[in-house]
Order: C-alpha cells, then sequence, then structure tokens
C-alpha cells in the first residue's frame, strides 16, 4: 500500500474549479479523499448536462480522454472544495502493469462504472420524472444533498423547475 500510494501526490481543488477542459487531452486520475467532482458537457446553446459525479473514496477522470490521449470533450469541474490524490498517467498503467493488485482496483473501476451507466440508461428509459427521481435516492441517497437542483436535473435529464416539484412530492 505505501507503494501504491507513493504514485499519488495530493491535490486541492477550490469550488468550481475546472480540473480538465473540453478539448483538453486529460493526464491525471483522481481520487477524491473529500469533496466532489463531476464530469459534464456543454451544448452549442450553453446548456449544461451533467454525466458523472464522484464523492469521497472514488476515482473519476475524463476516461475516454485519459485513455485514448484524444482531446476530451467534456469538463472535470470540482463542485465544492475538494482534497484530491492524483496520479499521472504513466505512473497509472505503470501501477496497472505492475502491480496486480492495482489491476484489480481499476478493473473494478471499470466495471462498477459500466454497470452503474447501464442501469441509469436502461433504468431511465420509459421513467417519467418522479420515478427518475426515486432510482436516484434508491442508487445514489445522498446525492441530492450534496449536488445542487441544476446539476441533478442535468443528471436525470429534465428541467430544475421540474425536479423541484417532483422533490416538493415526496
Amino acid at each position: 500500500m505505501k507503494y501504491i500510494c507513493s504514485f499519488f501526490h495530493p491535490v486541492s481543488a477550490k469550488r468550481n474549479q475546472i480540473l480538465v477542459n473540453y478539448n483538453e487531452t486529460c493526464r491525471i486520475y483522481y481520487f477524491i479523499n473529500k469533496g466532489s467532482l463531476r464530469l459534464f458537457t456543454v451544448n452549442k446553446s450553453g446548456l449544461e448536462t451533467s454525466r458523472y459525479f464522484a464523492f469521497e473514496g472514488m476515482f473519476i477522470t475524463a476516461l475516454p480522454s485519459f485513455i485514448d490521449q484524444q482531446p476530451a470533450e467534456e469538463f472535470l469541474q470540482a463542485i465544492e472544495k475538494s482534497e484530491l490524490l492524483a496520479i499521472t498517467r504513466k505512473d497509472f498503467y505503470e501501477m496497472v502493469r505492475t502491480v496486480p493488485e492495482f489491476g484489480h482496483i481499476y478493473r473494478e473501476i471499470l466495471e462498477i462504472g459500466f454497470v452503474n451507466a447501464q442501469k441509469r440508461i436502461y433504468g431511465f428509459q420509459g421513467f417519467d420524472a418522479l420515478e427518475k427521481v426515486k432510482w436516484l435516492i434508491k442508487f445514489q441517497p445522498k446525492f441530492l444533498l450534496r449536488v445542487s437542483n441544476k446539476m441533478a436535473a442535468s443528471y436525470l435529464g429534465m428541467s430544475p423547475s421540474t425536479l423541484s416539484r417532483v422533490k416538493s412530492r415526496l
């Protein structure tokens, strides 16, 4: 564990700080000790769509860019003041290659991310707004307590006013 930790360095992020910009190639993977980060996109009209959120004890990066070293098609942002551990892409893949336990952690990160994405995609098909919010409460109970209504609504694919109405019915 000491060996693995030696590859990470502490990083502090301010609230709303962008860690990866759109069109920037991502070279860092983050582990969150404290705080929260999100991945989001912005359409041509300036509307943000949140794609993923990570909280304490979770890893996050702009994964497609991190893997293929092409410009990111999303932003990575700290949504709270955050204390992170950062590892470079070079060190990350060296750890995956040489430390079997770290390779297992990486596989788990990918598997959990894939399963959660599938649950969200398939779970939301045919769901009305109330069912989406109930799904979120069931699978991510602290989410609505940590994330603004605007960000949560964009994640759920609804307007902030619709989310407020639905929350008032719960």
